[in-house]
């Protein structure tokens, strides 16, 4: 009876042990070192934000085959928040020791419920696995590392934008990621916001995906008579563009109206190879347009 007890008093001491050992030690070299920067520490909802991503390969790093990054952020619980996993703009195929890689993206911030501390974890995976790379940085676990803090600012922050006449109503695409909106426009669309009377900064984020012979390839904004740009549009890619703004541009009132003139239109409806019985008008889809 007392060697029974002894037993079980050394399996349960075994136990304890091995659970405050955790999981095994990752030795695994790294491959390198990733920072992360926004290009504001406090950001509004529904605003945009510059982020660079800067990777330090290590001295001996083999080559890193196909990898995407993932990017998650988080709030003050490290609750998900959204995320912008994507490929860098050089492929990490062509990354090599010694030569350190940089680049910037600008994102918009999610309008998530949710104001306060929050953070960025990143890290590099293999997309047909999933497996993560071991980078220098302090790993969080399953090779996940904090790379940068900021602050979450409410969306009253930002100058208000009214979506006036010329706009269908907003689509949503919902997912693990996040949600994604956009609204097309007719020919013409408004906007307006409230004069801040001083130099401003349009962010743009538009496209159309039709290929058709009516769909649009070219939008035109205006304040007035005064032509501000011309924007290329592209069936394959979005990008959030910037247009600096003058206050002359912007004028004395105190409301601006910015209109948008897409050079065609078409209906999804009298387009027998699109298979849709959409019988909008669209011009151009936007994502975003935000004043700054």
């Amino acid at each position: 009876m007392v060697k029974r007890l002894r037993t079980a008093a050394v399996l349960a001491i075994l136990a304890v042990t091995l659970a405050g050992c955790g999981k095994a030690e990752d030795t695994t070299p790294p491959v390198g070192t990733l920072q992360v920067s926004l290009s504001r520490p406090k950001v509004a909802l529904g605003s945009p934000v510059e982020v660079t991503y800067k990777f330090t390969p290590a001295a001996n790093a083999p080559n890193l085959g196909a990898r995407r990054l993932f990017v998650h952020f988080l709030d003050a619980d490290d609750e998900l928040m959204w995320t912008d996993d994507h490929e860098p703009p050089t492929p990490t195929t062509e990354w090599k020791a010694g030569q350190t890689v940089e680049y910037t993206r600008t994102m918009f911030v999610q309008s998530y419920p949710y104001v306060g501390a929050a953070k960025v974890v990143a890290g590099l995976y293999a997309p047909g696995n999933n497996e993560r790379l071991k980078l220098s940085n302090e790993d969080r676990g399953d090779r996940s590392y904090k790379v940068v803090d900021f602050e979450l600012l409410p969306q009253t922050e930002n100058i208000f934008v009214i979506f006036k006449d010329g706009w269908h109503p907003v689509e949503v695409v919902s997912d693990g990621a996040g949600r994604t909106e956009w609204q097309w426009t007719k020919k013409e669309a408004t906007i307006a916001f409230r004069n801040p009377k001083r130099d401003v900064v349009l962010f743009l984020q538009a496209d159309n995906p039709a290929a058709g012979p009516n769909a649009a390839q070219q939008l035109t904004i205006t304040v007035g008579d005064q032509v501000l740009t011309t924007v290329a549009l592209s069936a394959s890619e979005s990008p959030v563009r910037t247009y600096r703004i003058t206050a002359a541009q912007l004028g004395q009132s105190d409301m601006v109206e910015m209109k948008f003139t897409a050079d065609k239109t078409f209906v999804p409806a009298l387009d027998a190879a699109l298979k849709s019985g959409d019988p909008r008008e669209l011009g151009v889809r936007v994502f975003h347009a935000f004043i700054q």
